[in-house]
C-alpha cells in the first residue's frame, strides 16, 4: 500500500491539488497531513474525488481556522473518509502503528515511546527523515514551496520504502 505524506499547504491549492492528483494516478491509499494546512476549504478544493484515506493532524494555526468545523457541519461530506486530530494522530495501518504531528519536537518524543514504527511531521518546511530507535521519522518538506521547493513523500508499506517527490519535478 502506497501512503502519501504531506505537511505546510499554507493554503497552496494549486500545489495540493497537483499533489493530489499524483496521489490518484498512483493508488495512494492514504494521505497525511501534518498540519499548516490553514483553512478547511482549502482541503475540501484539494482532495476533491479523492478516494482514499484522509488523516489531518492541525497546526496551532490550523486550529483557529478549523474551528468553524463544529459550527459548519458537513463541510467535508463529499470527501471519502477525513479524520483529524489537534496536535498529535495516532493510527494503525495494516500492521504499521503511526503517529504524526507538526512539529518536530513532538516526533522526538513519540520516538522515544518506541511505540510507532513511522512518526510523520512538518513545520520546518525542510525534507528530513531519520530512524531512531524502532521509528523512522520523516518530514516530508513542504508542500507550499516556500523556503525550500514544493515537495511530499510516498512510503510503501510492502517494501518500506520511502521517496521525496519534489513537486516540480512532476
Amino acid at each position: 500500500m502506497k501512503i502519501g505524506i504531506i505537511s505546510d499547504t499554507h493554503d497552496n491549492l494549486p500545489n495540493l491539488k497537483k499533489a493530489v492528483d499524483f496521489f490518484k494516478k498512483e493508488g495512494v491509499k492514504a494521505v497525511f497531513h501534518c498540519g499548516d494546512i490553514f483553512k478547511p476549504e482549502t482541503i475540501k478544493q484539494g482532495f476533491v474525488d479523492y478516494p482514499g484515506e484522509i488523516y489531518l493532524v492541525l497546526s496551532k494555526p490550523d486550529e483557529f481556522y478549523f474551528q468553524k468545523l463544529e459550527k459548519e457541519k458537513g463541510l467535508f461530506d463529499k470527501l471519502y473518509s477525513v479524520k483529524i486530530w489537534k496536535g498529535i494522530g495516532k493510527t494503525q495501518i495494516e500492521s504499521l502503528n503511526i503517529a504524526f504531528c507538526h512539529v518536530p519536537q513532538k516526533a522526538l518524543k513519540l520516538s522515544l515511546s518506541q511505540r510507532y514504527d513511522l512518526i510523520f511531521f512538518g513545520h520546518t518546511h525542510k525534507p528530513w527523515r531519520i530512524k531512531m530507535r524502532k521509528s523512522l521519522l520523516v518530514n516530508p518538506g513542504n508542500l507550499a514551496g516556500i523556503i525550500f521547493k514544493a515537495s511530499f513523500a510516498l512510503y510503501n508499506t510492502e517494501t518500506k520504502s520511502l521517496d521525496l517527490k519534489i513537486l516540480e519535478k512532476l
